[in-house]
């Protein structure tokens, strides 16, 4: 566990709303270990982003607050830490890709000035020359053409993908230990989308960063990460290795997931597979497990809340019946047990 750079351990963040507190993450934990991926997945709603929120400490005040657990960042418990402390860990050690980047960066300003911003927060000590080359290098480093005319346009005049290049350019701007990239290929086309994830990969290579991806994208997960969160409405369904979880799925939920994905040996024009019912919401959720209500296994004992169980080598669960899903998907209807 020596390489382990950032520690996530029983996070619960809430919401207060007009009929009461809502838990958005609910006794979350996982680890990242330097230089990997770590993959956070899951339908919308299930709490990834607002996991990445927390980690940044920027959830939106006053209604959003971490109500317990522990982020562990090299020894340095994130949740306590004075505001102008975490200011110096914010965009400097940790630093973080927005979800829509015509939101993030501002329409009036520049695209040189944005970037140029970035370094006379944590570096305050430089010149404006220097500002300007160093904007201008990271830039070229992430792959934007003609970098000197771009940092004199503005978001509206360039391109989803050029504008998603300027957000990890800033990201990236003052060499960050972990970058968290929020759905970092939203609404692009695919050809943009691979550029983008392979920029990433070359950057991580190049820094030796450690990556949390946040996405409802299992194929980004697949090419990209080493371990694989999977989220459902809240908490940690499973989690573990990559391969593990691919080849080895030990929550339903997950299997789920994996089965809706259409392959190349489909049959054609075949009705995709897909998890019957809704997410639950999060102000009435079920007293037991999450995905009770959508189980094709559900019995009795989950109208409990099953623990987070290890299935395997760094490979855990949220299920009851984790190791008996493969004999319970062969049994007939009339086998099956309530």
């Amino acid at each position: 566990m020596n390489d382990v750079i950032l520690k996530v351990e029983n996070l619960v963040t809430a919401f207060d709303t007009e009929g009461g507190q809502v838990r958005a993450v609910d006794d979350v934990s996982f680890v990242l270990r330097q230089g990997r991926n770590l993959g956070i997945v899951g339908e919308s709603g299930c709490g990834k982003s607002v996991t990445a929120l927390s980690i940044m400490r920027l959830l939106p005040k006053p209604a959003g607050k971490i109500l317990h657990g522990l982020i562990d960042f090299r020894g340095t418990d994130i949740v306590a830490l004075p505001a102008e402390e975490m200011h110096a860990v914010r965009g400097n050690q940790i630093a973080m890709i927005f979800q829509e980047p015509m939101t993030a960066l501002n329409p009036v300003h520049a695209i040189g000035r944005q970037v140029g911003e970035v370094f006379q927060l944590h570096f305050p000590q430089m010149s404006d020359g220097e500002i300007k080359k160093a904007s201008l290098e990271m830039l070229q480093k992430v792959g934007i053409p003609e970098p000197l005319k771009r940092m004199t346009e503005y978001p509206h005049q360039i391109s989803g993908g050029m504008r998603q290049r300027v957000m990890i350019a800033m990201a990236l701007a003052c060499k960050p230990d972990i970058l968290i990239a929020d759905e970092p290929t939203t609404a692009l086309d695919v050809t943009i989308q691979a550029q983008i994830l392979n920029q990433i990969r070359n950057l991580q290579a190049a820094t030796g960063m450690s990556v949390i991806f946040i996405t409802h994208d299992l194929g980004v997960i697949a090419e990209l990460c080493h371990d694989v969160v999977v989220m459902y409405a809240g908490k940690v369904a499973e989690s573990g290795p990559i391969r593990e979880i691919f080849h080895n799925p030990r929550h339903p939920y997950t299997r789920g997931l994996l089965r809706s994905i259409p392959t190349l040996d489909s049959p054609h024009k075949q009705p995709l597979r897909i998890i019957e019912g809704i997410v639950p919401s999060l102000d009435d959720l079920p007293a037991g497990c999450r995905f009770e209500n959508r189980c094709p296994h559900a019995r009795a004992i989950c109208a409990t809340p099953p623990p987070l169980m290890q299935v395997g080598t760094e490979h855990y669960a949220s299920c009851y019946y984790a190791d008996e899903l493969d004999a319970w998907e062969n049994l007939s209807a009339q086998e099956k047990p309530v």
